[in-house]
């Protein structure tokens, strides 16, 4: 089972091996996997499960943002979020825990109550004020590249060049972080493959991964079983897509990116060894 150092909020072996997020969502509507963790026995012998597999860090997400879903507000979120992350941090203290959310009030209760960084889906674009929580408790952030919300991010799926106006997007939110005093040293970049982007666009940012090297920050790349690989596969169960996410798994080995966001901890666990001993070594 992994170790973690309690003081640091980096996984073990940082920038040594691509990291795995593993994610639990807390939600009735996550397009994977909404409603299967209802109780804490299901919880905790998730994540028990994915530590015993290798996890680095869990993503705790407790409001759904796959295109479509309801916004539930940072009251319900807050009620669905903190009795569970209370309750693996009893369970096991010394874990790392990121929390999904772009609302201040969310990522503040949940860095009181032990989270350990934040992921926002939109870089601080929807709520400005989790920007100074962030740059408040020094903690790693996701800053994720997106367009709209989940009711239009489909419709905001134009562009000139997905490329560099995805990079554009990203610098200028960096730059509104650094603006809030948040350290460089805690940002990690996600271009947001998914979000507000179709399966062409999807996968010209795969394609050219080193272009977002070279903004020379952590990436974190999450595609697990997301629905532009249902497309290439012609598959519509999300939890059908694991072999399609480790095709994009091992392609992150090989551009060296720092983290992966999946959701089958053990089968990416295992073909990342594999990879990251032929790319990495």
């Amino acid at each position: 089972m992994q170790i973690f150092n309690k003081k640091n909020p980096w996984p073990k072996d940082w920038g040594q091996k691509t990291a795995i997020m593993g994610v639990i969502n807390l939600t009735p509507d996550s397009f994977s996997d909404g409603g299967d963790l209802n109780s804490s026995k299901k919880v905790l012998d998730q994540v028990n499960q994915f530590l015993t597999n290798g996890v680095d860090i869990i993503d705790l997400g407790a409001q759904s943002t796959r295109p479509g879903a309801e916004e539930v507000g940072p009251n319900i979120e807050i009620k669905r979020l903190i009795p569970y992350l209370k309750l693996i941090k009893s369970e096991y203290p010394e874990i790392l825990i990121s929390v999904d959310t772009f609302n201040s009030d969310v990522a503040n209760e949940a860095l009181l109550n032990g989270a350990n960084w934040i992921n926002d889906v939109t870089g601080g674009r929807r709520d400005n004020e989790i920007l100074d929580v962030v740059s408040k408790f020094k903690c790693p952030f996701v800053i994720t590249h997106s367009r709209g919300d989940s009711q239009n991010m489909n419709e905001l799926s134009k562009y000139e060049n997905v490329l560099s106006e995805v990079k554009s997007s990203l610098r200028k939110l960096v730059n509104n972080a650094l603006e809030k005093n948040i350290s460089k040293e805690n940002i990690i970049l996600d271009p947001g493959i998914g979000f507000s982007k179709n399966i062409n666009q999807n996968l010209e940012i795969l394609r050219n991964l080193d272009a977002f090297k070279k903004l020379n920050l952590p990436i974190l790349i999450g595609a697990s079983r997301k629905r532009f690989i249902g497309e290439i596969l012609n598959e519509k169960n999300p939890k059908e897509r694991d072999i399609g996410t480790l095709a994009i798994s091992c392609l992150c080995s090989h551009f060296k990116i720092d983290i992966v966001r999946v959701h089958n901890v053990r089968m990416n666990s295992q073909i990342l060894k594999v990879a990251d001993r032929i790319y990495r070594k």
